[in-house]
């Protein structure tokens, strides 16, 4: 795929099965993220990576996390299997500390860069992703649960699998729609 089609064809797949991406597919993936701009090469990012019993352990995590906070049995059923929503998911951390030149957000963007990154190789090899945040991204027990540090941010699990449907491409937006001259 040329990258001019997959900058203009790109979208989120949200059905997603097996199988994962293979250790071939998943070493561009994240070839891909370590290329993101990097202001002054901090590599601001760490990607948790979980299949097969990792599922299961992040699945254990949100539980714990959703218990803390004192969630219905509603929200525990859900909190236990939405990790299974794809046979991969990386949580994809921005890894920030102090710099004179490299203020936290400017870190948080490169992490974010990187799941986009990672997104856009997925789907460039043919398969499929989804970027998902929610509360567990922003919680303190699943950082904690996961070995995060205070300046470490969860920027999104980014769900990484095979289509299960084939999406209809969603047509193109005119981006000088968001644009305008100074």
């Amino acid at each position: 795929m040329d990258a001019k089609t997959l900058l203009l064809t790109r979208q989120s797949c949200p059905r997603l099965v097996a199988p994962a991406p293979d250790e071939q597919q998943l070493q561009v993936i994240l070839d891909a993220a370590a290329r993101v701009p990097d202001h002054a090469g901090l590599n601001p990012y760490e990607f948790i990576i979980a299949t097969g019993e990792g599922l299961d352990r992040l699945a254990a995590i949100y539980v714990a996390a959703a218990k803390a906070r004192g969630a219905d049995e509603a929200a525990l059923n859900k909190a236990q299997t939405m990790v299974y929503r794809a046979p991969m998911v990386i949580t994809v951390v921005a890894r920030c500390q102090p710099h004179p030149k490299v203020p936290v957000l400017e870190q948080q963007l490169a992490a974010g860069c990187a799941a986009m990154a990672m997104q856009m190789a997925a789907f460039a090899q043919g398969l499929g992703g989804i970027w998902r945040t929610g509360d567990f991204a922003f919680d303190a027990n699943v950082n904690q649960a996961l070995g995060l540090g205070e300046q470490e941010q969860i920027v999104g699990f980014l769900y990484l699998g095979t289509p299960a449907v084939a999406a209809p491409i969603k047509s193109t937006r005119d981006g000088s729609a968001f644009a305008r001259w100074l």
